[in-house]
């Protein structure tokens, strides 16, 4: 007998072919898999960027490909396009802010009048210091420049601000990207709202100072007076005095410890951890020095951290660089202090939202096949896909205690690896396994192979699969079937592309964007979730119809 359903067969498809009668499109790597709509493609945006492309798609490819989602999602639905930028921008969910801000000016400038308006009225949100707020003036110039609507939100932003905070703004962020606040004071011009705010806007556009310079203008008096600072005791009693940030101190100043000490102080978080290296370089960290016990302090703060909006890749890449003892761009060199190194690590798993264990029995598995290998997370040197992915697994390994840990490429390795171990030597480890082709099926087949019981299957990938004999989707309804286990499916994107190996019309699938700080809550809820009892008798698709 010929066999037809060797050629055609909807249980075991070879991933270079597309299941018979499923939604899946090609993906960059030759295999097929499941397109996401926009609004995911507008969430993987905002969180992870395009910044460094991937391994498919030039940083310029996938950064079209990207807003050309972005746009559609403004033209389908304006409203909900701005509300989701601001809310993923102002709950910290991701580790830069640019892309909410470039999405933000799209819709300030290409969107319909309702939706203009509503990114006017988000503009304080998203763009919440003077560099968003320029970062946002250069993206809008590429849509079209200045309109009314543009120069009345910007003039709000100025206006809204309490004099003492913008009079802050102003001396920290004073120019950036070829802006300054003289370029958009000018072209928003707006009416001072208080005497305040005009002495501040004629010393942003004129440099002129009242003679008699009210309280709230005391910093920028201040700052004045820096310019002229010689001694590290001058600085240092400004900085004390009038709470002075980093930007205002005169560079030759800047090589002497006591003058960091007087900025410790009172550093914000992020400024903090950007600032480890030369704070070890000048000396003030030192192992037991009372300056680096007030970090450690500060870093397992994590009410403060979670205040700050400090996102774990920022403090990944302050761990992955202060350990280094080096900087990824220029020469300077440090020698790390072990108790700082603890603190990141620590601070790492405390920047993400706190999680409820879901208590089942779940896999996490690892692509760590070639293309993962490609590009960057967020733009930070180093912090490949395959790389980060590891990070992102050991938050859910940190919360469940009934886990195991795989990595695939053209094999399966077990991994020995624990959330007590550091996580710079699991990283570290993990860029060093061997490549291979992408082959997501891998760790279903896997447990039905050893007769494992998982509950949830968490796949970290880019979705480029392509080298197996049967489909994801496939070999998790095989799963099922086999073990009667109504297993899930949960997949997390490392790359801002289109793809996926879940299936849209399963809900025991879910998608989630990686490095979002509510992802590893969201697992969680999502592994907690049972089929309705009605559903029960059907063991190949249990989820199939449920939301």
């Amino acid at each position: 007998m010929f066999n037809i359903r060797k050629w055609f067969s909807t249980s075991k498809t070879p991933q270079s072919e597309p299941i018979p009668g499923s939604t899946q499109v090609p993906n960059s790597a030759g295999g097929y898999s499941f397109e996401v709509n926009d609004w995911m493609r507008l969430d993987r945006f905002l969180i992870l960027g395009t910044e460094g492309g991937s391994y498919y798609a030039t940083e310029q490819k996938l950064t079209r490909e990207s807003a050309e989602a972005v746009l559609r999602c403004i033209q389908a639905d304006g409203s909900r396009a701005v509300a989701c930028i601001a809310r993923i921008s102002k709950e910290g969910r991701a580790a830069k802010n640019d892309p909410a801000i470039f999405a933000l000016a799209m819709a300030a400038k290409l969107g319909d009048e309702a939706t203009r308006k509503a990114a006017g009225q988000a503009l304080p949100e998203v763009c919440r210091t003077g560099t968003h707020l320029m970062h946002f003036a250069e993206f809008a110039e590429g849509f079209g420049g200045w309109g009314r609507g543009l120069r009345g939100a910007v003039g709000r932003w100025y206006n809204d601000k309490p004099a003492s905070e913008l009079a802050y703004q102003l001396v920290k962020y004073q120019s950036r990207d070829g802006w300054s606040n003289r370029d958009l004071l000018r072209l928003s011009h707006p009416k001072a709202k208080t005497p305040d705010h005009q002495a501040l806007f004629a010393w942003a556009t004129r440099g002129s100072l009242p003679a008699e310079v009210p309280s709230a203008l005391a910093i920028v008096e201040a700052v004045e007076r820096a310019k002229k600072a010689t001694t590290v005791n001058e600085i240092v009693a400004l900085i004390r005095t009038h709470d002075l940030p980093r930007e205002c101190v005169p560079t030759q100043l800047l090589t002497h410890a006591p003058v960091w000490e007087a900025l410790l102080e009172r550093m914000p978080f992020t400024a903090l951890i950007r600032n480890l290296a030369t704070m070890t370089r000048v000396g003030l960290l030192a192992p037991m020095a009372p300056a680096t016990a007030e970090v450690v302090r500060r870093l397992e703060d994590e009410a403060g951290l979670i205040k700050a909006r400090v996102h774990p890749v920022q403090v990944l890449a302050a761990l992955m660089t202060y350990k280094s003892g080096k900087g990824v761009r220029g020469n300077g060199s440090w020698s790390p202090v072990a108790a700082v190194v603890d603190a990141l690590d620590a601070a790492f798993y405390k920047a993400f939202r706190a999680v409820e264990p879901s208590n089942t029995k779940t896999l996490l598995a690892l692509d760590v096949s070639g293309s993962m290998s490609g590009g960057t997370v967020a733009g930070v040197p180093g912090l490949t896909p395959r790389v980060a992915s590891s990070a992102m697994a050991l938050v859910t390994a940190a919360t469940e205690k009934q886990h195991g840990f795989v990595a695939f490429t053209n094999g399966l390795t077990e991994l020995d690896i624990s959330p007590r171990q550091r996580l710079d030597d699991i990283c570290a480890r993990t860029a060093a396994m061997p490549f291979g082709g992408t082959d997501c099926a891998l760790p279903m087949l896997w447990a039905k192979e050893r007769k494992l019981e998982v509950e949830t299957f968490i796949v970290y990938t880019d979705s480029e699969t392509w080298a197996g004999k049967i489909h994801p989707v496939q070999a998790l309804a095989d799963y099922r079937r086999e073990s009667g286990l109504p297993a899930k499916l949960i997949v997390v994107g490392m790359t801002a592309n289109k793809f996926s190996i879940a299936d849209p019309k399963d809900a025991g699938m879910l998608d989630v964007v990686g490095f979002d700080t509510a992802s590893p809550a969201l697992i969680a809820d999502f592994s907690r979730l049972r089929p309705s009892p009605r559903r029960k008798e059907q063991k190949g698709h249990p989820y199939r119809g449920e939301v």
